[in-house]
């Protein structure tokens, strides 16, 4: 519930900045009047030659797009970047040093036996600590019993681990597919703009195909930059898959060393 309120929070901020940034632009194009001062006109001619910002840019692209084609984009965006960075924040908060821990473990089953392992591994933050944890609860049954838990237990945190990855793939798919709706929605305006004037020439078809152009270019940035993302949190939770497979044998070995 947590993980998801703050998903909608961070959508929440990111959507209303983008679109009071969007009005701010829309109304400064429509607040110049002709009878502005020498004084304002002459900053204004000074403005003009100066490089556009890569923001402004970015919003008057925006705007060229069409803001009905560009929001979805947008949104889409929006939401898999929130998922992505919950998804990398969790992940990197459950690495654990499990060269540390199996050294406590092994110091904690010397000193005070099973139960002061466990309070070692409760202890601490992480699925291997968890794997850990349901492990040394079954060491009392055998050995066999320890690694059948392990396994057991470590598929359930794996897909803890790989929980919300479905909802970035979603967006990786649906950013490219809304631009080549507006592509083809602009494509389709530009002939009918065709048909309407009754010729080829390049400012009759302009608009369409700029529309187009645009919106194909914003969902394929959308899906470059959540692919990158996505594929960050797989090689991840590879990681970590490897990491608790390491460990779980080490704790097997640790638990008959201490047995014997």
């Amino acid at each position: 519930m947590k993980k998801l309120v703050t998903i909608l929070a961070f959508i929440g901020v990111l959507a209303f900045g983008a679109s009071k940034s969007m009005a701010q632009a829309t109304d400064s194009t429509q607040t110049a009047t002709p009878t502005e001062s020498t004084v304002t006109e002459a900053a204004s001619d000074a403005a003009a030659t100066e490089e556009t910002s890569f923001h402004q840019a970015l919003k008057d692209q925006f705007i060229a797009g069409g803001a009905k084609y560009m929001w979805p984009i947008l949104i889409v965006f929006i939401l898999g970047l929130a998922v992505s960075i919950e998804r990398i924040i969790t992940l990197n908060l459950a690495t654990t040093n499990t060269k540390k821990l199996l050294l406590q473990i092994e110091e904690a089953l010397a000193k005070g036996g099973v139960e002061a392992a466990k309070d070692v591994t409760k202890n601490t933050r992480g699925p291997v600590a968890s794997i850990f944890t349901q492990g040394l609860m079954r060491s009392g049954e055998g050995i066999d019993m320890v690694e059948k838990s392990i396994v057991s237990y470590g598929g359930v945190e794996m897909g803890r681990l790989e929980s919300g990855l479905i909802w970035i793939s979603l967006c990786i798919s649906l950013g490219p597919m809304l631009g080549f709706f507006g592509t083809v929605v602009g494509m389709v305006a530009a002939f009918d703009a065709i048909e309407a004037a009754g010729d080829i020439s390049p400012s009759v078809v302009a608009g369409g195909m700029k529309v187009a152009l645009i919106t194909t270019v914003g969902g394929l940035i959308v899906g470059m930059v959540l692919q990158i993302l996505y594929n960050y949190c797989v090689s991840k939770i590879d990681s970590l898959v490897n990491k608790m497979e390491d460990a779980s044998i080490s704790l097997i070995d640790i638990l008959v060393k201490h047995k014997k």
